[in-house]
């Protein structure tokens, strides 16, 4: 994953070299002194409250959590759905690019991350669905474009596919984990559960420290001749440090763990997929080529030498290319 020999574009990798070479750097980071062990969160239930009471910024769903959002100017909406373990500000430059040609514009905070309410329970795909499933609800959101980068990509299928029959116009999927990412008999190219449990016992032995080493494969900073750009680490950071440590903890079962080729065969919308040919996160021919293949109605665009965190690193090109495929 850290092989700063390479140049230009490297040919596609399995996941389970990307994601080793990620843990050999954040091992690093934390020190050798750290002996971590796996935690094991404990799950907590909470009693009902009633369903679609939106309090200001927020929307309660049905097990009394608080799910944060933005809803910013009018005209057709354009849902955001973030990665892992960031929150709706990581989409703040395509919420100011679409919000300025006269679309509406709307990011939730995913339970346990961001500003959302730190729950001990629904860290599962199904349950993220749902939630944005309530967002959309109680702001009748209707003939929407979704679009969702990486673990967002994951909650993005299954909601369109559970709930967003006559609410979704168009998807993108940007460097996202469909269909499936983990190592299986059905999917032998996939990543074994072992380096999960590493990135699980690294996460619970120095978050802080962890979170510093993770940003740069995923903007490719570590790239010969890319640029540094501290903000954007900075960025990055923060808004992981924001959530919950167990909610992060429990949602890496949920990214990699998670099926979605059936939610990825039920979606008939136009789905623009989207990912660079360099991503160190997800790599592409396991991820964007694959999901291509099962959607109904699909256009593929692959990036030479974009990195996982291409939206914030290439914006421009990105979204002249979101409002390209939204207007056509």
């Amino acid at each position: 994953m850290f092989h700063n020999d390479l140049q230009g574009p490297p040919a596609p990798t399995s996941r389970r070299h990307v994601l080793i070479g990620s843990l050999a750097l954040t091992g690093a980071l934390i020190g050798a002194g750290a002996q971590a062990q796996p935690m094991q969160p404990a799950e907590t239930s909470r009693k009902p409250i009633t369903s679609g009471a939106v309090r200001m910024n927020t929307v309660t769903t049905q097990d009394g959590t608080q799910i944060f959002y933005k809803d910013w100017g009018s005209g057709q909406p354009i849902v955001f759905h973030h990665g892992w373990p960031l929150s709706a500000d990581d989409w703040d430059n395509q919420m100011m690019f679409f919000l300025a040609r006269g679309y509406r514009v709307i990011a939730h905070d995913r339970r346990g991350h961001g500003r959302s309410t730190q729950t001990g329970s629904g860290h599962d795909m199904d349950t993220y669905a749902a939630d944005a499933a309530a967002v959309v609800k109680a702001l009748d959101l209707r003939d929407a474009i979704h679009i969702g980068h990486s673990a967002g990509g994951g909650e993005l299928a299954r909601y369109v596919a559970r709930y967003g029959q006559g609410r979704v116009a168009k998807a993108v999927l940007i460097a996202s984990v469909p269909p499936i990412v983990i190592k299986s008999a059905t999917n032998p190219i996939g990543t074994p559960i072992e380096v999960f449990d590493a990135f699980r016992a690294n996460l619970a032995a120095n978050r802080a420290q962890f979170y510093r080493g993770v940003p740069i494969p995923f903007y490719n900073f570590n790239r010969p001749g890319v640029a540094m750009l501290d903000g954007v680490v900075d960025n990055w950071w923060r808004q992981g440090m924001m959530g919950g440590i167990n909610a992060q903890y429990l949602s890496i079962k949920a990214f990699s763990e998670t099926d979605f080729t059936d939610d990825l065969k039920a979606m008939e919308m136009p789905t623009l997929v989207m990912q660079g040919d360099d991503d160190q996160i997800v790599p592409y021919a396991d991820a964007s080529l694959l999901s291509a293949k099962l959607l109904k109605n699909s256009t593929l665009k692959v990036y030479p030498g974009f990195p996982h965190g291409m939206a914030t690193t290439h914006a421009d090109q990105i979204n002249a290319d979101l409002l390209a495929f939204i207007r056509a």
